[in-house]
């Protein structure tokens, strides 16, 4: 996340995630980089597709849910001050208060909207990559949860064919052992969740059109921020770790 807000905040924050190193050519390969195995390939789907919600939720708050804060904020300000120019009592000469309303309304429609995406975003079948109808999508948040849960039914089928020694000592690729992907990636879903419950209150907030301008500009920096994800999010969290510890992470 910390990489996406950089254009609405300058410069990112360094992280303590890991920064990736060359790596040497005499250096040997793990038995596991060596002969990739299909639990080797089904994990690192997985985690491609958490990578993929995430961003696809970052997408559409940061856009669609952004464009149409801003757009309610200014379209409110607008309004007022078109009134403010105007005697008491007098009203402007051409229609306004019709169709700043009407702009008003579709705004907050869009960000119920926005919240809908939240938990209806579609993904794609993590084994075959094809995009799954919409009876078979499940709410963002959900499916999150699905890919932690497939993540640990990897791992008990990777103890029943490789044994827990391997589980938990053998490294996937790098350093990082499938039980210590397992174990850390298990409270993915939770600053996720914590955001969601605040977008909801932000845009509850925008509803009405007695709203300060000043408390308006601070939610519109609230809905930038993303407070839960800034530290917790999968960019700040993991982006930097898979690049490292995931052979071919990025291969298309």
């Amino acid at each position: 996340m910390s990489k996406r807000l950089a254009s609405f905040h300058g410069p990112s924050t360094p992280t303590s995630s890991p920064v990736s190193q060359p790596r040497h050519p005499g250096t040997p390969a793990s038995p596991s980089r060596a002969s990739e195995t299909t639990i080797h390939r089904k994990a690192r789907t997985l985690l491609q597709e958490l990578r993929s919600l995430s961003h696809a939720w970052d997408d559409v708050v940061l856009v669609d849910g952004l464009n149409a804060a801003r757009t309610l904020v200014d379209t409110r300000t607008e309004l007022n001050n078109a009134f403010a120019v105007h005697a008491p009592g007098s009203l402007p000469r051409s229609p306004i208060v019709g169709p700043k309303l009407a702009v008003m309304e579709k705004c907050i429609v869009q960000l119920d909207t926005v919240l809908t995406k939240l938990v209806r975003i579609p993904f794609m079948n993590a084994f075959s990559g094809q995009s799954l109808s919409c009876d078979q999508q499940q709410k963002n948040l959900r499916r999150m949860g699905t890919v932690v849960d497939n993540l640990e039914a990897l791992y008990h089928e990777a103890q029943k064919t490789k044994g827990p020694k391997w589980c938990k000592e053998e490294p996937l690729w790098l350093s990082w052992s499938l039980e210590k992907f397992v174990l850390s990636i298990g409270s993915i879903t939770t600053p996720y969740h914590r955001s969601l419950v605040l977008l909801d209150g932000l845009v509850n907030q925008l509803r009405s059109h007695s709203l300060s301008f000043e408390t308006s500009r601070l939610i519109i920096n609230q809905w930038i921020e993303q407070l839960y994800l800034v530290e917790n999010g999968w960019d700040a969290q993991w982006e930097d770790i898979c690049a490292v510890e995931v052979e071919k992470w990025d291969a298309r």
